[in-house]
């Protein structure tokens, strides 16, 4: 099971990716194919609704409408979720007006700070921004990949456990 599941996350992780060798699509197609097979061995019949069967025409997609990173809603559903706060009867328009009001009169009233991004956190950003350009990142191939992952997941105490 843990080897399935981290071929599944290693089919996101290649899907969501900036750059995609369009040669190792079909792989990837027949990856997914192989790993849904393996999760319906594990997980009951209730598990695999429509939401699971879409993952095997991700690579479709990506063939007929670009990369996936373009056109994924995950990071507007997490906005969403940031205006709706943990209120379930929370109006977004509400929230999203507020602090567009907020964050608009801010800049004419002085000695005042945003709301939208802490100091802190901006300082932070600027700093992360600027010593990254010292990292070195090496890319490292899939089967290097793959095992690292199965290592990891193999020698995790939370993992063990399950």
């Amino acid at each position: 099971m843990r080897f399935s599941i981290t071929r599944l996350c290693s089919f996101f992780n290649s899907i969501g990716k900036k750059v995609i060798d369009p040669l190792n699509l079909e792989e990837l197609q027949q990856e997914i194919v192989i790993v849904l097979c393996q999760l319906e061995m594990f997980f009951s019949p209730s598990f695999f609704d429509i939401m699971v069967h879409l993952i095997v025409h991700l690579v479709r997609e990506i063939i007929l409408c670009a990369l996936v990173y373009l056109r994924w809603m995950y990071p507007v559903e997490r906005y969403m979720k940031i205006l709706k706060g943990d209120r379930p009867k929370a109006s977004i328009i509400e929230r999203y007006i507020l602090e567009e009001a907020i964050e608009f009169c801010s800049k004419y009233i002085f000695k005042t700070n945003s709301i939208g991004v802490l100091d802190n956190c901006w300082h932070l950003r600027r700093i992360m921004q600027k010593s990254s350009k010292c990292i070195h990142v090496e890319s490292k191939s899939r089967k290097e990949v793959m095992q690292a992952h199965l290592y990891i997941l193999n020698n995790t105490n939370e993992v063990n456990h399950i």
